[in-house]
């Protein structure tokens, strides 16, 4: 079924800062293409801004105003997407400290710091910013603010920034409303299959990671099964190589996500945050999802859940640990629905 997408009734199309993955077509390309969007952003209302490039080192400056001999105003870009979380906190941590060194080293002062990130800070880390904040205020004198999504978007829809919004954010819209296909219908899981799923490997991580409730997880996971039982059993080839590049990109996402707060957390027993971060990118991807595969939020979340099931991903640090125990301990057990997709792989690379 085609529905007609949401139509502007005036004004100017919204902002996406998606659009730097889009136009780049990987995260290291969206963060050099966010922080020339920064330096023209500034520009805009700051005539002698400019970028600092990296020659060997940036000197933790990505744009700046003033001079180099004397006071500077600093602004930081980080491509923090979806979301900022207490992962990111050494990061933004590290940044404010090199800059400080570095002025100190080379004889500028930092009146004041930035921070510019595409998205928002959790409430931990909101937090946590807050009293980071006026805590290096104190200690240092520079003052420190913050451009999040929303600060940017207020700054990007102002006169003097038209041009920006324009360069960055306005070239793929078009003045009919595109159509939109209809994902799959989203069913209800069965009682019997219900029960069946409390002993899955997936359902198993979540409880390892501290999930008490796991309702929405088995929604997710029963569908995308059924999803990819339909796309096999049609048997059509670009839907199978779909289902294949979907199912990769998902692993994807997953593995730089546990390598990351692996990396913050590298003595702990939980990964914080990781299973949020995962599933909101996920849930959220438009572009990058393959667009022959037709698939709700919903079946996309189910998507993770399979590779999870699959043994290739878990929410601890031991997740490998516990799937092997798993298929010791249960190497019978029964998922309430086919593996579909094994139809489509050879034994040991299914998607």
């Amino acid at each position: 079924m085609l529905t007609a997408g949401p139509i502007l009734a005036t004004g100017e199309p919204p902002i996406n800062f998606r659009a730097h993955e889009v136009r780049t077509g990987n995260s290291a390309g969206a963060r050099d293409d966010f922080e020339q969007m920064l330096a023209m952003l500034v520009r805009a209302t700051h005539p002698g801004a400019r970028l600092i490039a990296a020659n060997p080192g940036d000197w933790a400056i990505d744009v700046l105003v003033g001079d180099l001999a004397g006071a500077v105003v600093i602004w930081q870009a980080k491509y923090f997407m979806p979301l900022v979380t207490e992962s990111h906190q050494a990061q933004i941590r590290e940044s404010f400290t090199s800059a400080l060194k570095a002025a100190k080293e080379h004889g500028h002062h930092v009146r004041q710091w930035v921070l510019c990130v595409p998205s928002s800070m959790d409430a931990p880390t909101d937090k946590w910013w807050t009293g980071w904040k006026q805590r290096k205020q104190r200690e240092t004198g520079v003052r420190i603010e913050l451009w999040n999504e929303v600060e940017l978007r207020r700054r990007l829809i102002s006169p003097d920034s038209a041009d920006v919004r324009r360069t960055y954010y306005d070239p793929y819209h078009s003045a009919a409303p595109a159509a939109v296909v209809a994902g799959p219908p989203v069913l209800p899981v069965t009682a019997d299959a219900a029960a069946s799923l409390d002993t899955t490997l997936f359902v198993r991580q979540l409880r390892e990671a501290g999930h008490r409730q796991v309702t929405s997880a088995k929604l997710q996971f029963f569908n995308a099964e059924l999803l990819a039982r339909e796309i096999v059993d049609k048997d059509v080839p670009s839907e199978i190589a779909a289902l294949v590049e979907a199912d990769a990109t998902v692993h994807g996402i997953w593995e730089a996500g546990f390598n990351e707060v692996s990396e913050r957390h590298p003595t702990g027993s939980t990964l914080p945050g990781l299973h949020a971060a995962v599933m909101k990118e996920v849930r959220d991807m438009d572009v990058s999802w393959p667009s022959s595969l037709r698939a709700t939020p919903v079946h996309k979340c189910g998507m993770v859940h399979r590779i999870v099931e699959d043994s290739r991903a878990g929410w601890v640090p031991h997740w490998e640990d516990i799937a092997v125990d798993h298929r010791g301990k249960s190497p019978a057990a029964p998922i309430p629905l086919p593996r579909a997709a094994d139809a489509a792989q050879p034994s040991g690379n299914r998607p």
